[in-house]
């Protein structure tokens, strides 16, 4: 048998992604690299293992690449942003989502749509859809705003002292709203909230009783895919500085609960009150409530999740809010997958060499191998998983024809991979009970065949004289 050789992988030409050190291993008693691991979070949705937590997503995938985005190519960057929008209005400096007016009635159709296959009349879904998408103050639009009345007021003060030196009485200052009085903001003061437009917020007042009824017959439970009218039912009307603030502070970012919609300026009291920015567009950012959205999760692999709970400890899986042990997984996984038990085992081992596996499915194959990661590197190798005993016999998960190994070698090296069977050589007198654990990967061996393609021009000898 020929000996393999081994081929630098192919580095991409265009990496637009840093390398983060992966997640640590423990060897043996040594709790030292554990105590800097943080414990992450997944649910058991559909036969599938999905992390929800922002933070979670970000640190699974960027060490190690575990997993991938549901709404993305493969890192879990969804975002409802539209990229020329945010570098036409990068002098905002918002880190809210911007979109076009189009997109944002395209969410408010689907939101009703929504709506209505719930059983709400379309006059009432027509109501709840026109209060809860009120603009809303923007931050910048609102801290200009302060900035000048504080201004005015500094005047104000500045001449009223040189009028109080000059004559010698004292001379009352008006505030924001015209009244006498110290000196207080607007925005905290409710007579000037209607004579103060620019600082008006929406709050949960302006949803009535029967409003946030009909809004409540909407699902709200974050496993779905997508969420609308999302309503804040525990503000109160005096958390009105504090929904303003909300917007600015993006704290809500992940779920996307206020855009920016661009529209345009209609009439000239629109212009005269624009910002600078946006009067050089002719359009200007209203901050509106976003009435249908999307979430994005980290899907991980049933090999994956196992991986990250039974070899590095640092994952739990919940299933109806109780977490699952090792063993439950374990059988859980095979019922869901059958292969799961042969495939895990392959997984476990590249995975511990500094391997990144990932599904080959879209090459007809078990898994590839990538060295450091998808985005620095083409995968190397096509990985077929086989499970034999001592004498390479048994049932044969994907039993070739030479003509079948033929077309999958071809297809392997016309997209500069190798193709490789993985043979796992169990025991013999190991019973099925035995391997209803994953103890019993401590008794498996692991060989690697290499199978490559023999190109008669390249192994042509000189012809011999006749």
């Amino acid at each position: 048998m020929a000996e393999a050789v081994f081929h630098a992988p192919k580095r991409k030409r265009r990496v637009y992604e840093s390398y983060e050190s992966p997640l640590p291993i423990s060897f043996g008693q040594d709790p030292g690299p554990r105590k800097e691991l943080r414990l992450f979070r997944a649910e058991m949705i559909n036969n599938s293992v999905v992390v929800r937590r922002a933070e979670d997503m970000e640190q699974l995938y960027g060490k190690g690449y575990f997993g991938k985005g549901i709404l993305s190519r493969s890192h879990p960057n969804f975002t409802i942003s539209d990229p020329k929008l945010v570098a036409k209005w990068k002098d905002m400096k918002t880190d809210m989502p911007i979109i076009t007016s189009e997109k944002y009635q395209r969410r408010m159709e689907w939101a009703a749509a929504l709506m209505q296959r719930q059983g709400q009349e379309k006059s009432t879904v027509c109501k709840i859809l026109k209060d809860y998408t009120k603009p809303i103050v923007h931050s910048c639009r609102k801290e200009k705003a302060e900035a000048e009345w504080h201004d005015m007021l500094n005047s104000e003060v500045v001449s009223t002292l040189d009028r109080t030196m000059e004559t010698g009485e004292p001379s009352a200052t008006n505030g924001g709203c015209g009244k006498s009085g110290d000196l207080q903001d607007p925005s905290t003061c409710p007579d000037c909230q209607e004579e103060c437009p620019g600082l008006g917020t929406l709050t949960a007042a302006h949803l009535d009783g029967h409003i946030v009824e009909d809004i409540a017959a909407v699902p709200q439970d974050h496993c779905h895919q997508q969420d609308a009218l999302m309503p804040q039912g525990d503000l109160q009307p005096e958390d009105s500085n504090h929904l303003a603030s909300l917007p600015c502070s993006g704290e809500r970012e992940a779920g996307h609960e206020y855009v920016l919609v661009e529209e345009e300026l209609c009439d000239t009291h629109d212009r005269e009150n624009a910002l600078d920015e946006e009067s050089a567009h002719g359009k200007r950012l209203v901050c509106r409530r976003n009435p249908y959205r999307i979430f994005e999760y980290l899907q991980l692999s049933l090999e994956e999740a196992f991986f990250l709970v039974y070899a590095l400890g640092c994952l739990s899986i919940y299933y109806d809010k109780e977490p699952l042990t090792i063993v439950k997984l374990w059988q859980a996984f095979t019922s869901i997958q059958p292969t799961f038990r042969t495939t895990y085992m392959a997984y476990h081992y590249f995975r511990s060499k500094g391997w990144v596996p990932k599904v080959g499915l879209k090459y007809g194959t078990d898994l590839l191998l990538y060295r450091k990661g998808p985005p620095f590197y083409h995968a190397s190798y096509s990985v077929i998983i086989e499970l034999v005993d001592d004498h390479f016999e048994g049932s044969l998960r994907r039993p070739f024809s030479w003509r079948s190994l033929a077309a999958l070698s071809r297809v392997s090296v016309n997209v500069s991979k190798e193709l490789m069977l993985c043979y796992l050589i169990k025991p013999s007198t190991m019973t099925d009970k035995e391997m209803e654990t994953p103890e019993c990967m401590k008794r498996i061996k692991v060989q690697e065949v290499i199978v490559s393609r023999w190109v008669s021009s390249r192994e042509r000898s000189e012809p011999d004289e006749l």
